[in-house]
């Protein structure tokens, strides 16, 4: 009787149920890892803007109300995922607040909506909730 070389069905199967079960668990791992990495850069171009804006606020006496004005190009890797906004009123005290909002896949992050203000606190706010942890 001739011996046939290769695998059995039987094998085969068990092998793609060994695969199938690693990809369920590891990919929504590698996810969440993309979506930290993404908020940290979103947190970086947020520092980037309070520094600039505080360096502003001592050279002019207010504060810029878009990130052109600080001379500040936001990486397309931040604005393909979160929307940058600043606000400054013209108030006395001058104030100014930024905000990335995530938008696309980024919205499943944890974190919902980044901030930063003229006190340099720090935000993350989430369906209307407060967040903590994410900065």
């Amino acid at each position: 009787m001739e011996r046939y070389k290769g695998f059995t069905l039987i094998e085969l199967m068990i092998a793609v149920a060994v695969v199938s079960i690693l990809a369920a668990i590891a990919y929504p791992s590698y996810q969440d890892h993309l979506r930290k990495s993404r908020r940290a850069e979103a947190q970086s171009v947020l520092m980037n803007i309070g520094t600039r804006q505080q360096q502003r606020l001592l050279d002019t006496r207010n504060y810029a109300a878009t990130a052109a004005s600080l001379a500040i190009t936001v990486p397309t890797q931040v604005t393909s995922f979160y929307t940058i906004d600043i606000a400054a009123p013209a108030s006395t005290p001058p104030s100014f607040t930024a905000t990335a909002t995530p938008q696309g896949g980024q919205t499943a992050d944890k974190c919902g909506t980044l901030g930063i203000d003229h006190t340099g606190a720090k935000t993350a706010v989430k369906n209307g909730s407060a967040q903590t942890g994410c900065w």
